[in-house]
């Protein structure tokens, strides 16, 4: 039901990582965005094995992964990856997920991806602060 209520009113994220270029290209609020990915808990998983897959150091629990990319200008959520192991790290659900970019978008990204370049117009990604430093 929520599917079809986000598709009726065009908001529907791409969950295919091909088509989120022709989707976007048009639209005039997908020139800026950020990127970052997202974690969800989950319940402890009984396997040795999927404990540790899950365990994610960041929130100290086990949860589940995605990378989804908003436009800046209205908080629309235009791409939702497939969902990964917690441990899986940010720029690493972004390169098996190969995303293919509007070649006019501004992308915004935080330190979880460095050393992620995709083919875009610009990518912006904060400095460390030197007051972190100290």
């Amino acid at each position: 039901m929520l599917k079809q209520a986000l598709d009726d009113l065009g908001v529907q994220p791409e969950r295919d990582p091909k088509k989120f270029r022709t989707k976007e290209k048009d639209r005039p609020d997908a020139l800026e965005a950020a990127i970052d990915g997202t974690e969800r808990r989950r319940q402890r998983p009984k396997d040795a094995e999927k404990q540790a897959l899950h365990y994610s150091g960041k929130r100290k629990s086990h949860t589940d992964k995605n990378v989804i990319i908003a436009t800046i200008k209205n908080n629309r959520v235009s791409f939702l990856s497939e969902t990964y192991p917690g441990k899986t790290h940010d720029k690493k659900v972004a390169d098996q997920e190969n995303i293919v970019y509007p070649n006019q978008m501004r992308l915004h990204k935080d330190t979880g991806f460095q050393g992620y370049e995709p083919a875009v117009q610009k990518t912006y990604q904060p400095k460390k602060s030197l007051a972190s430093k100290r």
